[in-house]
């Protein structure tokens, strides 16, 4: 479902708000845990880029990377440049590289960037079997993009368990789901069928293939680090960044 325009801008009218998930390691961490993967992954911030003692408090491998950036001027535009060279996707079932999930629902960017993670590469294994998130890859994984997020739009258990976890956050929430925030998450992950690595961001037209690097089972390899250094490259000196990683529970 593509959410409606605005009258003569660019801009989507959705028809469903959440409130902004914090962008830290906790409630991200209780919310994949309560949508059914197993108590053996959780979320751990990555404190650096280029300090090999700093990452090396990163239990390894990791399975994916949320990257939260400031939504500027600078990247709005580059993303506008880029999408209009690019075709809608329209992937669907066995044939699909990665699973990803189109966007339809405003200010929820967290939640998508935990889906992307979570059903992509290794750590779909450890979802439990008729979870909240098993039942629906079940239902949706066959369907078209517009399809898969109608059904994620209308998931009751994956609404209830977002709205619980998004208000135990130490940071302040908009009174109002419709207001907008400035920050976006995008998602790196492994596909498992050809081991490239994909950028995953429900407001692009479909998964981006970014390529395979040499050690990329470990998403805190060099080839992938590279793809996060672009993107704060791109942003000319901000550094209103941070990185999540997807690893086991130690």
């Amino acid at each position: 479902m593509e959410p409606e325009s605005a009258l003569g801008t660019n801009k989507p009218i959705y028809r469903k708000h959440f409130i902004p998930l914090e962008s830290n390691p906790e409630p991200f961490t209780e919310l994949i845990h309560e949508l059914g993967i197993l108590p053996s992954l959780c979320f751990q911030d990555v404190l650096s880029l280029d300090d090999p003692e700093l990452l090396a408090f990163v239990p390894r491998p990791a399975f994916a990377l949320v990257l939260i950036f400031p939504t500027s001027d600078a990247y709005q535009n580059q993303k506008a440049m880029e999408e209009a060279m690019r075709n809608e996707y329209h992937g669907s079932g066995d044939g699909e590289e990665v699973v990803w999930f189109k966007q339809t629902i405003n200010n929820a960017c967290g939640l998508y960037g935990i889906l992307h993670a979570v059903c992509n590469g290794a750590a779909r294994s450890y979802i439990a079997s008729d979870s909240t998130l098993s039942k629906l890859l079940e239902e949706g994984l066959s369907l078209q993009p517009d399809e898969r997020a109608k059904i994620l739009e209308d998931n009751e258990e994956v609404e209830s368990a977002y709205a619980t976890v998004a208000r135990q956050g130490d940071s302040e929430v908009p009174e109002n789901p419709e207001d907008e925030v400035d920050f976006h998450y995008v998602c790196f992950v492994r596909s498992s069928k050809s081991g490239h690595i994909y950028e995953l961001d429900g407001d692009r037209k479909g998964p981006i293939d970014r390529g395979k690097f040499e050690g990329a089972e470990d998403m805190l390899s060099e080839g992938c680090l590279n793809l996060v250094r672009d993107f704060i490259t791109k942003e000319k000196g901000n550094l209103n960044f941070s990185l999540m990683a997807l690893v086991l529970n130690e």
